[in-house]
């Protein structure tokens, strides 16, 4: 999939400002200007500038539970460690207590990345020295196991809202690029994972058309099951990457980041038939939703392009409704990039 890695890089980092809007504010203008060999200088430029931002902000603090012997009352007494105490002729309390601490979950996970960057062989020394600095600042953090981060437990409120895009970065990283050595200890991958990579993709093209594209509206909708007799139990949510909607037009885009964008089978290439029934599938359903009203409901198929010959272009009408499979390639400049999305507006929308 990659010719000219420096610039799948720099296109990376547009996919992460859009994903990220974060990154359009000030502060990240160097990194937008600079050339990346790899993927891990990148990555270590971003953290070194948003953890330098978010030191000049303050590092989050949060209060923590604690439980310890002490000379004098604190918080509340622990009557049971507090008789134990006694019985051993130990003439301190124990005592429970809030403590308000920068040794928390969202810091933990900054430091825990950043550690894993220092480590890793391809990171520039100029980004190491940059990061180095910063974890002076991390000396009361501790540093955890990644793969016991739960994720989808992590809130953001308004004190610590600044910390979003660098935890998502992390999670970008650490649950992309974590691999496990023979001897037990983490390191990084040389790139991201097939998997990460199609959940950036996916939101890349759906905030590019948020942002770039006011004649439609850009969301991820669920669609309704057409249901003859409404009993719709145990049926699975659908729901989509990208749909398009300007009045009764729609356009829903299934965004895929494969290694392989057709399916082979003895030299006989077809495109991924579970694709395909997805978002056939969506297409009916959505279009089903309109009813009696004049509408017009398409599907796509919005691949990135890989460096096989073959590459998926077609057009199908079916049961009255377009069903398109197209690619995008991301190893070209982004101007490029961003001009076909916008010929897919164009394409599919009466007014482009």
């Amino acid at each position: 999939m990659i010719k000219d890695k420096s610039i799948f890089i720099k296109n990376i980092y547009y996919m992460l400002s859009y994903a990220f809007t974060t990154l359009n504010q000030g502060g990240y203008e160097d990194v937008a200007t600079e050339e990346f060999e790899n993927i891990h200088n990148l990555f270590a430029a971003i953290l070194a500038k948003g953890i330098s931002r978010q030191l000049k902000q303050g590092l989050y603090r949060e209060y923590l539970n604690r439980k310890e012997d002490v000379a004098v009352v604190r918080g509340k007494i622990d009557m049971p460690g507090t008789i134990q105490n006694r019985l051993a002729r130990k003439r301190v309390l124990t005592c429970e207590y809030d403590e308000l601490s920068e040794n928390n979950l969202l810091n933990q996970i900054l430091k825990t990345t950043v550690m894993l960057l220092l480590r890793h062989t391809r990171v520039d020394q100029e980004y190491k020295s940059e990061l180095k600095k910063e974890m002076l600042f991390f000396s009361n953090v501790d540093a955890i196991d990644p793969t016991m981060i739960r994720w989808s437990a992590i809130r953001f409120q308004r004190n610590n809202n600044t910390y979003r895009m660098l935890i998502s970065l992390c999670q970008l990283i650490l649950e992309g690029m974590l691999l496990t050595t023979d001897s037990g200890e983490y390191r990084l991958a040389s790139f991201i994972d097939e998997q990460r990579m199609n959940r950036l993709y996916e939101k890349f093209i759906l905030e590019y058309y948020a942002k770039e594209c006011p004649q439609v509206t850009a969301t991820a909708s669920q669609i309704q099951w057409a249901l003859d007799d409404g009993i719709g139990t145990m049926l699975p949510v659908m729901q989509s990457d990208i749909m398009l909607t300007r009045d009764n037009e729609v356009l829903i885009i299934d965004a895929k980041y494969y290694t392989h964008t057709t399916q082979a089978q003895y030299d006989v290439h077809t495109l991924h038939s579970g694709n395909l029934y997805q978002i056939f599938t969506y297409v009916k359903n959505k279009d089903a939703e309109f009813g009696t009203k004049t509408h017009r409901v398409s599907g796509m198929l919005l691949y990135a392009a890989t460096d096989e010959v073959i590459q998926p272009d077609n057009i199908y009408q079916m049961s009255g409704n377009k069903v398109s499979v197209k690619t995008l390639d991301l190893n070209q400049g982004f101007s490029e990039i961003a001009k076909k999305l916008n010929a897919i507006v164009a394409e599919n929308f009466e007014c482009g």
